[in-house]
C-alpha cells in the first residue's frame, strides 16, 4: 500500500456546526460515562448524528485488543468489564428518546466470553427500559466460537451486524488477528438464526470494483441481506493510507449492484458508515412485510 497521503476531494467536505443537540447528546454520554465509536473511531458524522440526538455506544469500555490499521479505536490491555454498563446504556437510550439504538463494541480477546455474557446484559436491559426501541448490535467474531455467538442472538435484537471491512486480498493488510472466511462464517451462523443480517466494506483501499463485486456476492450468498459501503478515511498519520477516493457516482454503482444481487437493502456512500441512518434499513424492511 501507498505511503504518502491523496487530497480529499469536494464531496468528503464536511460543514461543522455545533448546536444544543449535539450539546445535549454529548452531556446525556458523559454523563453516564459512555463510550461511543463516533468519538472513538473518528467518524465524520459525528457532528450530524449528535445534533439529531442520536449516537452509536460502545460497550467493554475503550481500549481493543486488535490493532487494525484502519481503526482509530485505541489498542492495547482493556480495563475490567463495567458491570453497571448495561444499566446506563439502557438510561441513556431512554433520556435520548431514541426509537432505534445501535451498539457496538471493542474486541475482548482477552475475555474468555468475549463479552458475549456482557453483551445479552446489556441488550436485555435495553429492551426492557426500552421496549418500544428497536435494538441493532454491531458485534466482533467473538473468535468464532457459536456457543457465545448464540448467546448473543439468544438476547433477540432486531438486527445483527458484522463487518468484513474489505475485500479477501486486502483483509490480512487492514484486519488484524481477523479473518475474511471466518467472518462471512459468523454472518452464516447468524443468518441461520433468522435474525436481520448486515455487514459493511470499506473502498479507497485499493481494491478493484470487480474485488467490490465479489465481496458483495460473498456476503449475500453467506446469507447477509443488508450492506454498507462507505469511503475509508485515514483516521491519524499511524493507520493505513487512503489509495483512492471513490466517486459518488461509483458508490451508486455499488449500491445497484447490491440490490441486482438480492440484497434487501443498500447503503452506499462517500460518508456512509454501519450505524449511519442505521434506522433507514429497518424502516426499509419493514415496508417490505
Amino acid at each position: 500500500m501507498q505511503k504518502r497521503d491523496i487530497l480529499k476531494p469536494d464531496w468528503l467536505k464536511i460543514k461543522l456546526s455545533t448546536d444544543k443537540g449535539y450539546g445535549e447528546t454529548g452531556r446525556i454520554i458523559r454523563e453516564h460515562s459512555l463510550n461511543t465509536i463516533c468519538s472513538s473511531g473518528r467518524c465524520p458524522n459525528q457532528n450530524e448524528c449528535w445534533s439529531r440526538g442520536t449516537a452509536t455506544f460502545m460497550i467493554l469500555g475503550d481500549i481493543c485488543t486488535r490493532s487494525c490499521g484502519f481503526c482509530a479505536t485505541k489498542t492495547g490491555k482493556p480495563s475490567i468489564v463495567n458491570d453497571d454498563e448495561a444499566y446506563e446504556v439502557a438510561q441513556s437510550v431512554k433520556l435520548l428518546g431514541l426509537k432505534h439504538c445501535v451498539i457496538t463494541s471493542v474486541t475482548r480477546d482477552d475475555l474468555d466470553d468475549q463479552g458475549a455474557n456482557h453483551w445479552f446484559r446489556v441488550i436485555n436491559e435495553c429492551k426492557r427500559v426500552n421496549p418500544e426501541t428497536t435494538i441493532e448490535i454491531l458485534i466482533p467474531d467473538f473468535r468464532a466460537d457459536k456457543k457465545m455467538i448464540d448467546l448473543v442472538i439468544s438476547a433477540k435484537p432486531h438486527i445483527i451486524g458484522h463487518n468484513i471491512e474489505t475485500i479477501q486480498r486486502l483483509t490480512p493488510a487492514v484486519r488484524s488477528g481477523a479473518n475474511y472466511q471466518t467472518s462471512l462464517n459468523v454472518l452464516k451462523h447468524l443468518s441461520k438464526s433468522g435474525v436481520y443480517t448486515k455487514s459493511g466494506l470499506m473502498a479507497g483501499l485499493g481494491e478493484r470494483p470487480d474485488e467490490v463485486e465479489e465481496a458483495l456476492r460473498d456476503l449475500y450468498n453467506y446469507g447477509c441481506r443488508i450492506v454498507t459501503v462507505g469511503q475509508y478515511l485515514k483516521p491519524g498519520p499511524n493507520h493505513i493510507p487512503v489509495v483512492e477516493y471513490i466517486t459518488p457516482q461509483q458508490f451508486d454503482y455499488y449500491s445497484e449492484y447490491a440490490l441486482k444481487t438480492g440484497f434487501d437493502y443498500a447503503f452506499c456512500g462517500p460518508l456512509v458508515r454501519s450505524s449511519y441512518m442505521a434506522e433507514k434499513a429497518l424502516d426499509k424492511l419493514k415496508s417490505k412485510v
